[in-house]
């Protein structure tokens, strides 16, 4: 259902296994995704994780054999299901390490959601994306907090309210994708930014994932001016921040960087 790989350089690979299913999602899958980026994210072998997909699609959504299922729910039981999908998007929109969504294919619906949990996404030239809930009666809830902000409001009206499909270009260009690039150089793109990522302090990438839900749409008013400071502050005095100013200041390497 899923494959978890740890690399020595402390990168970590999800990838979702259900290809003839078009890796869409059931309970089972939530399960697996959600306690998989809960531990990763307390696995302080783990530097970042990257979110990838077996197959031609990223992600159909929801499977169609759960949705089935659902339909003979009753309210109790359709709460707790969504409740489930909800955690699960919350586990990995909130784990501490970076997180990059490799799109190497179609992704649609719930799947959207998954892309838009992570920090960044590379889509591949091939990637295509629809939140077509409206089209079977639903919405698209429980992904909407990341979705919103991984395209802003104004393209959230269309593309909530059409359920129409757009490529990849199209999502580099509303800002839901970082890059777009050649279905064979994904994999590369995906490894420069791994690289990149491993150069930067641990603690100080967590702690810049906490800053940015604290400040986000926030007023920039005396608490928000007060915790800010408080922030930097902290940092500097941990090992790590004392360890990259001396690096810095030395000319050389941070102890966290693998020579």
């Amino acid at each position: 259902m899923i494959n978890i790989e740890i690399m020595e350089t402390g990168r970590a690979t999800v990838t979702l296994q259900r290809p003839e299913m078009h890796n869409a999602f059931d309970e089972a899958l939530i399960a697996a995704l959600h306690d998989a980026f809960t531990q990763l994210g307390e696995n302080d072998d783990v530097r970042c994780i990257v979110l990838a997909a077996e197959g031609r699609s990223f992600s159909a959504g929801a499977d169609l054999n759960w949705m089935k299922r659902m339909s003979t729910y009753t309210q109790e039981q359709n709460l707790g299901d969504a409740n489930a999908l909800a955690a699960m998007l919350h586990a990995i929109a909130t784990c501490p390490k970076p997180t990059i969504a490799a799109v190497q294919g179609p992704c649609y619906g719930g799947g959207v959601g998954l892309a838009a949990t992570c920090d960044m996404a590379i889509a591949s030239e091939e990637a295509a994306f629809s939140l077509s809930e409206v089209k079977l009666g639903l919405i698209p809830a429980t992904i909407a907090p990341y979705v919103v902000a991984g395209m802003g409001e104004r393209m959230a009206h269309r593309y909530f309210l059409s359920g129409e499909r757009f490529d990849a270009m199209k999502a580099y260009e509303i800002g839901f994708v970082h890059d777009v690039v050649p279905m064979g150089e994904l994999d590369a793109a995906v490894d420069d930014l791994v690289a990149t990522l491993l150069k930067n302090g641990p603690a100080a990438m967590a702690a810049s994932k906490a800053l940015i839900f604290a400040v986000a749409n926030k007023p920039v008013d005396q608490g928000v001016l007060d915790d800010t400071a408080k922030r930097i502050a902290d940092i500097r005095g941990t090992d790590e921040g004392k360890e990259g100013i001396a690096a810095f200041l030395e000319k050389r390497k941070p102890n966290w960087i693998q020579s």
